[in-house]
C-alpha cells in the first residue's frame, strides 16, 4: 500500500518510526447546536464496543507512537510499542546513508532515517512541542550538546523526544529492534488482531500475539517516491533521492539537478550551492519557459520540469534548454506504506489517499479496533498526534463515542465533496494546510480538552509570513517576540 506524501520537513511534518520501510481542563465553549450534535453522536454506538481496558499494539516509537502510548496508558489501557530501531525517535534518528546497489541504484529500499546533517526545524520550537510538555531547552536536559536556537537542528528534536519518553516513563513499553511483520484480523469477529513480530538478528519462527486493537504510528517518510524521466535509463549520470542525502561534500564541483520545490528541495539546493559547480532546480509547477538564476546565488537556477534525459549526459527541460549534469536528485516526497497490513485491514491506498477513514484515523469497517496516528501533512505534527491519540484512547475505552458507521460514511463523503469543490486532487486528502487548527480543535472538543492555544495559531501564521519574506534567514530573524513571551508565560504551568 503506497502513495505519495510531501517532502520531509522536520517540524512541519512528522517524525516517524523506522517500521515503514521493511516489507515485512477547560472544556471549549459549545453552542446549543453542538450540544445537540454531540448528544446524537453519543447515542450512535458502532456495532461492537471494546471493554474499558485493552491490550493494544502500537506500531512505531517515533513522536506519534510515543504520545499514543502515553495517552493509551493514561486512559487505562496496556499498550505494547513495537520499534524496529534500537532507540526512540523515528525520523529524528540520524544515520549514514546506505550505499546504492546495482539492483537498487537509488537505495530506495534501505531502512534508515531521512535526515540530512544540516537539517533545522522549519517551525519555531514553541509551536512544535506537545501541548503539556513544552519544547524548551530545559525540557531536553541542557548540557554541552544543547541547541538553544529557536529553530534547532534535528539532534535537539531527538533529545526532546527522548526527554518526553523519560518524563512519562515510556521506555518500558517499547520492544526495541522488533519488526512487525504482519497484522491480521482474528477469525470469529470480536475485533481482535494477531500481530506477528520478530526480533532483528534472531533466527527462528516469528512470535505471534493477539491484541484487542492496533494503533499504527509508522510514519510516512521512508519509502521514497521517484519522478518518471523519459530516457533516464540510458543517461550515464547518477540518480539519488533526498532520502539518502546527508552532506554536501561529495558533490564538490559537480552539476546537480534537484527535482522538487518543497522543504527538502529548498534546504538541499542551498546546502549544495556552497560546494557544487552548478545547482539546477526542476519545478513541475513552474511555467514551461522558466529558466532563471536564483536571487543571491551565482550558481543556482530555477527551471521548468525535466522533459527527458539523453545518452550523452544531457538533461532537457520543457522549455527546450539543456545542461549536462552529474547528478539528478529526486526531492519528490514519499509513499504511504503499511507493508504489515493485509486486505483485512479494510483500507486501500490510492493516489496519496488512505481510504476509507473517518476523520483520517479510523477505517470505517473495523473502527475502533484499527487506527492511524499522523497521516495528515502540512501540519504542526506533535500537537496533532497528541490530540488524535487522546481521541483514539477515549474511543477505545468507551468514554468517547463514535457515530454509527453510516454517519461516518456520510461525513467522509462530505469531506471528499469539499475536496472536489476546492479543485484538489484526491492525493491532497491528507493535506491539512488550510484547516489543521479546525481539525485540531474538533479533536479537542471530542475529548473535552481545551482547543489549541491562540498564541500557537498566531505564531504558526507569523512564521509562514516570515518564511515567505525572508526565505534565506527566517530561522534567525523574526518579528513575533511578543508571541514568544506569551508562549513562555503559558509554559510556566508545565515546567
Amino acid at each position: 500500500m503506497k502513495t505519495r506524501v510531501g517532502s520531509l520537513q522536520l517540524g512541519r511534518l512528522p517524525c516517524k518510526s523506522q517500521h515503514t520501510t521493511t516489507p515485512h481542563p477547560r472544556p471549549p465553549q459549545r453552542t446549543e447546536r453542538n450540544r445537540t450534535r454531540l448528544s446524537r453522536l453519543a447515542t450512535a454506538l458502532p456495532p461492537t464496543m471494546p471493554s474499558p481496558s485493552l491490550r493494544l499494539a502500537v506500531v512505531g516509537a517515533g513522536a506519534a507512537g510515543l504520545v499514543a502510548a502515553r495517552e493509551l496508558r493514561r486512559e487505562g489501557h496496556a499498550p505494547v510499542v513495537f520499534e524496529r530501531a534500537a532507540a526512540v525517535g523515528g525520523t529524528c534518528l540520524y544515520d549514514a546513508a546506505p550505499a546504492a546497489s546495482s539492483a537498487d541504484p537509488l537505495a530506495s529500499g534501505a531502512a534508515h532515517s531521512s535526515l540530512y546533517a544540516s537539517l533545522r526545524t522549519n517551525l519555531p520550537r514553541e509551536v512544535m512541542g506537545f501541548l503539556d510538555f513544552p519544547f524548551v531547552a530545559t525540557a531536553v536536559g541542557g548540557g554541552a550538546d544543547e541547541d538553544p536556537r529557536r529553530f534547532p537542528g534535528h539532534e535537539e528534536v531527538l533529545r526532546y523526544l527522548e526527554a518526553f519518553a523519560r518524563r512519562f516513563d515510556l521506555y518500558g513499553l517499547v520492544r526495541f529492534e522488533t519488526e512487525v511483520v504482519r497484522v491480521r484480523r482474528e477469525d470469529g469477529g470480536g475485533g481482535r488482531w494477531a500481530v506477528t513480530s520478530r526480533k532483528l538478528g534472531e533466527k527462528g519462527k516469528p512470535d505471534e500475539e493477539v491484541y484487542d486493537a492496533i494503533v499504527v504510528c509508522n510514519g510516512h517518510y521512508t519509502e521514497p517516491r521517484v519522478a518518471h524521466i523519459p530516457g533516464v535509463d540510458s543517461w550515464p549520470g547518477k540518480q539519488m533521492h533526498s532520502h539518502n542525502y546527508r552532506i554536501s561534500e561529495p558533490f564538490h564541483d559537480q552539476v546537480v539537478i534537484i527535482i522538487g520545490a518543497s522543504a527538502s528541495a529548498v534546504d538541499i539546493s542551498r546546502d549544495l550551492a556552497g560546494v557544487a559547480k552548478e545547482v539546477h532546480i526542476a519545478d513541475r509547477s513552474a511555467p514551461a519557459c522558466t529558466c532563471k538564476r536564483q536571487p543571491g546565488y551565482d550558481n543556482m537556477w530555477l527551471h521548468s520540469m525535466i522533459d527527458h534525459a539523453q545518452e550523452d549526459g544531457s538533461v532537457v527541460f520543457r522549455d527546450g534548454s539543456s545542461i549536462k549534469a552529474d547528478v539528478i536528485m529526486h526531492c519528490t516526497g514519499y509513499l504511504y506504506d503499511f507493508p504489515f497490513l493485509g486486505d483485512d485491514s479494510a483500507i486501500t491506498v490510492d493516489d496519496n489517499c488512505v481510504d476509507p477513514l473517518y476523520k483520517h484515523v479510523f477505517p470505517l469497517e473495523v473502527a475502533p479496533h484499527l487506527s492511524f496516528i499522523g497521516l495528515p501533512w502540512k501540519v504542526i505534527p506533535f500537537p496533532l498526534f497528541e490530540l488524535q491519540s487522546k481521541w483514539v484512547a477515549g474511543v477505545l475505552s468507551g468514554r468517547v463515542k463514535l457515530p454509527s458507521r453510516e454517519e461516518m460514511m456520510e461525513d467522509m463523503k462530505a469531506f471528499y465533496l469539499k475536496l472536489e469543490a476546492r479543485g484538489w486532487p484526491k492525493r491532497y486528502a491528507h493535506n491539512f494546510a488550510d484547516y489543521q487548527f479546525e481539525y485540531d480543535d474538533w479533536l479537542a472538543e471530542q475529548c473535552d480538552h481545551p482547543p489549541v492555544e491562540k498564541w500557537r495559531k498566531l505564531m504558526y501564521a507569523a512564521n509562514s509570513v516570515n518564511k515567505a519574506a525572508r526565505p534565506e534567514s527566517y530561522r534567525d530573524e523574526w518579528d513575533d517576540d511578543h508571541l514568544v513571551a506569551e508562549a513562555k508565560e503559558d509554559f510556566k504551568k508545565y515546567l
